[in-house]
């Protein structure tokens, strides 16, 4: 599967930071890549940016949207304190929905997650699914995969360009 080395959605031209294969018990699960408007290898620098940043995830097996979704609040629970989590529990429960309603993915499909100053939009295969407005969410959800616990840390490591 190929990545592209830019991307310009929305006409802002975002560069590939970094990308790898998520694994899970040995099976290939998804190619992530992390673009941005500059290469950054500080986790928490891309986290906080106001800049525009996209994670596109490139199917390589089926996986129901629930599974997927499952796996995206996990991330948030390890890498999110508490305190916060519950106050970003009305965006969490968005993210459930828009999952919900993208359904199962299959190998081949993308989801996109494009983060920017005010929160974060998800499309799947080049369609539009929903925005959550909040960019405190949008950090939360960026820790996923940059964060000090992620999903992944040989993950983290690419997706920083490492």
């Amino acid at each position: 599967m190929s990545v592209p080395a830019a991307l310009s959605p929305d006409g802002r031209g975002l560069v590939l930071n970094g990308a790898g294969v998520r694994t899970k018990f040995v099976v290939k699960v998804y190619v992530a890549a992390l673009y941005a408007a500059e290469k950054s290898g500080d986790a928490a620098a891309l986290i906080d940016s106001d800049q525009p940043r996209r994670i596109r995830l490139q199917l390589l097996r089926d996986v129901d949207g629930k599974s997927l979704d499952g796996a995206l609040q996990d991330g948030l629970r390890d890498n999110t304190p508490a305190q916060e989590l519950a106050a970003l529990k009305a965006p969490a429960e968005r993210l459930s929905g828009l999952m919900a309603e993208i359904g199962a993915v299959r190998e081949g499909d993308v989801v996109d997650l494009d983060f920017d100053a005010r929160g974060v939009s998800v499309a799947a295969n080049g369609t539009p699914r929903g925005r959550i407005d909040s960019p405190a969410f949008a950090s939360a959800l960026l820790r996923v995969w940059l964060g000090d616990k992620p999903a992944q840390a040989s993950l983290k490591k690419a997706l920083l360009g490492n």
